[in-house]
Protein backbone atom coordinates (compact mmCIF):
# COMPACT_ATOMS: atom_id res chain seq x y z
CA UNK A 1 0.00 0.00 0.00
CA UNK A 2 3.36 2.73 1.08
CA UNK A 3 4.85 1.67 -2.56
CA UNK A 4 1.23 2.92 -4.40
CA UNK A 5 0.79 5.98 -2.43
CA UNK A 6 4.08 6.73 -3.33
CA UNK A 7 3.87 5.86 -7.07
CA UNK A 8 0.19 8.18 -6.61
CA UNK A 9 2.08 10.95 -5.37
CA UNK A 10 4.96 11.08 -7.88
CA UNK A 11 2.19 11.17 -10.82
CA UNK A 12 0.64 13.65 -9.18
CA UNK A 13 3.79 15.56 -9.14
CA UNK A 14 5.09 15.10 -12.54
CA UNK A 15 1.58 16.16 -13.95
CA UNK A 16 1.63 18.88 -12.00
CA UNK A 17 5.29 19.98 -13.15
CA UNK A 18 3.59 19.37 -16.64
CA UNK A 19 1.15 21.50 -16.10
CA UNK A 20 3.26 24.49 -14.92
CA UNK A 21 5.15 23.76 -18.13
CA UNK A 22 2.00 23.83 -20.21
CA UNK A 23 0.72 27.32 -18.60
CA UNK A 24 3.93 28.95 -19.24
CA UNK A 25 3.41 27.49 -23.30
CA UNK A 26 0.49 28.86 -23.66
CA UNK A 27 1.15 32.19 -21.97
CA UNK A 28 4.10 32.62 -24.34
CA UNK A 29 1.63 31.50 -27.28
CA UNK A 30 -0.83 34.21 -26.42
CA UNK A 31 2.53 37.01 -26.26
CA UNK A 32 2.96 36.15 -29.52
CA UNK A 33 0.12 36.24 -30.76
CA UNK A 34 -0.53 39.73 -29.26
CA UNK A 35 2.66 40.91 -30.72
CA UNK A 36 2.15 39.57 -34.34
CA UNK A 37 -0.31 40.79 -36.83
CA UNK A 38 -2.81 38.03 -35.70
CA UNK A 39 -5.37 40.30 -34.50
CA UNK A 40 -5.29 41.94 -38.32
CA UNK A 41 -7.47 39.24 -39.41
CA UNK A 42 -8.23 37.11 -36.42
CA UNK A 43 -10.42 37.84 -32.99
CA UNK A 44 -10.23 35.52 -30.00
CA UNK A 45 -14.22 35.11 -30.68
CA UNK A 46 -15.15 37.08 -33.67
CA UNK A 47 -14.47 36.38 -37.34
CA UNK A 48 -12.94 39.16 -38.88
CA UNK A 49 -11.59 38.41 -42.05
CA UNK A 50 -10.10 34.63 -41.17
CA UNK A 51 -12.19 32.34 -38.06
CA UNK A 52 -12.14 33.67 -34.49
CA UNK A 53 -9.27 31.55 -32.54
CA UNK A 54 -11.94 30.37 -30.28
CA UNK A 55 -13.66 28.48 -33.59
CA UNK A 56 -10.33 26.88 -34.63
CA UNK A 57 -10.18 26.34 -30.86
CA UNK A 58 -13.39 24.20 -30.78
CA UNK A 59 -12.89 22.25 -34.24
CA UNK A 60 -9.19 20.56 -33.41
CA UNK A 61 -8.87 18.94 -30.48
CA UNK A 62 -5.33 19.79 -28.83
CA UNK A 63 -2.84 17.40 -29.55
CA UNK A 64 0.80 17.21 -30.74
CA UNK A 65 -0.12 16.43 -34.19
CA UNK A 66 -2.30 19.70 -34.49
CA UNK A 67 -0.30 21.94 -33.09
CA UNK A 68 2.34 20.77 -35.51
CA UNK A 69 -0.08 21.05 -37.98
CA UNK A 70 -1.92 24.44 -37.21
CA UNK A 71 1.62 25.79 -37.13
CA UNK A 72 2.67 24.64 -40.25
CA UNK A 73 -0.29 26.90 -41.23
CA UNK A 74 0.79 30.07 -39.18
CA UNK A 75 4.59 29.31 -40.63
CA UNK A 76 3.67 28.53 -44.52
CA UNK A 77 -0.30 30.42 -44.61
CA UNK A 78 -3.18 28.60 -46.59
CA UNK A 79 -6.77 28.37 -47.84
CA UNK A 80 -9.72 26.64 -48.28
CA UNK A 81 -10.30 25.28 -44.68
CA UNK A 82 -12.35 28.31 -43.55
CA UNK A 83 -12.85 29.44 -46.84
CA UNK A 84 -11.73 31.24 -49.91
CA UNK A 85 -9.49 34.21 -48.23
CA UNK A 86 -5.94 32.55 -47.88
CA UNK A 87 -3.94 32.89 -44.73
CA UNK A 88 -0.98 35.43 -45.20
CA UNK A 89 2.52 33.23 -44.51
CA UNK A 90 4.64 33.96 -41.22
CA UNK A 91 7.63 32.80 -42.57
CA UNK A 92 9.89 34.88 -39.63
CA UNK A 93 8.31 32.86 -37.18
CA UNK A 94 10.29 29.85 -35.53
CA UNK A 95 8.68 26.19 -35.35
CA UNK A 96 8.75 26.72 -31.64
CA UNK A 97 6.97 29.97 -31.66
CA UNK A 98 4.12 28.81 -33.94
CA UNK A 99 3.60 25.74 -31.69
CA UNK A 100 3.44 28.09 -28.75
CA UNK A 101 0.99 30.24 -30.87
CA UNK A 102 -1.25 27.27 -31.89
CA UNK A 103 -1.06 25.84 -28.74
CA UNK A 104 -2.39 29.24 -27.09
CA UNK A 105 -5.05 29.03 -29.98
CA UNK A 106 -6.27 25.95 -28.98
CA UNK A 107 -6.35 26.42 -25.15
CA UNK A 108 -9.23 29.40 -25.50
CA UNK A 109 -11.44 26.07 -25.72
CA UNK A 110 -10.65 24.40 -22.58
CA UNK A 111 -11.16 28.29 -20.92
CA UNK A 112 -14.86 27.94 -20.93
Amino acid sequence: MKRVMIIACAILLIQSCGGVDQKKLIEEGRILVDSNDCKTCHHSTNKIIGPAHLEVAKKYETTDENIQMLAERIINGGSGVWGDIPMTAHTDLSEEDAKKMARYVLSLDEQK
